[in-house]
This record gives structure tokens, C-alpha cells and sequence, in this order.
């Protein structure tokens, strides 16, 4: 990423309809034309940017668990009460 250049920064006002100059104030940012608050986008440009976003995101998840057809834990696998006892034997 580009260090920020002040000169050439702009952010979208509302009130103007366009991008401008701004002042940075600790809390928001206000336009230098009509001192109203000013956004980082306008609404369209907002939109293709999600869009641009979620068309670059991964489509899947967490894979799914391989399960038995009859639902039943195999033997050795975590909840099966005869490893307990044969640790408790032991």
C-alpha cells in the first residue's frame, strides 16, 4: 500500500455530490468546500466495492466430516466407553 498523500486525498461528500478535500479531525472527516461530514465512498462506489470484494473471497468453508452410513463411532474414536475402562483396568 501507498503512503497516504495529503494533497491528492479525497473523500466523497454528500452535500457537494463529489469527492473533495477534507480535514481530518480525530473523530471524522469534514469537507473543505462545505465543512459537512465526508465518507471514504459514495453509495455506487461502495456497492461495486463490496461486489468487487465478494467475487475475490473464497467460496467454501470448513469441509464436512466423513460419517458411517449407520451413524455408529468406530472403535478407538473419542467417546467410546470401552477405551475408558480398559484405561481405568490398566
Amino acid at each position: 500500500m501507498y503512503p497516504s498523500d495529503f494533497y491528492n486525498d479525497c473523500k466523497y461528500c454528500e452535500n457537494c455530490c463529489q469527492y473533495v478535500s477534507y480535514l481530518q479531525s480525530m473523530d471524522q472527516s469534514y469537507c473543505v468546500q462545505c465543512g459537512e461530514a465526508v465518507r471514504l465512498f459514495s453509495n455506487d462506489d461502495w456497492e461495486s466495492f463490496n461486489a468487487s470484494l465478494k467475487e475475490r473471497r473464497p467460496k467454501g468453508g470448513r469441509p464436512r466430516k466423513v460419517r458411517q452410513e449407520d451413524g455408529a463411532v468406530e472403535k478407538g474414536e473419542a467417546g467410546d466407553p470401552a477405551d475408558d475402562q480398559d484405561k481405568e483396568s490398566a
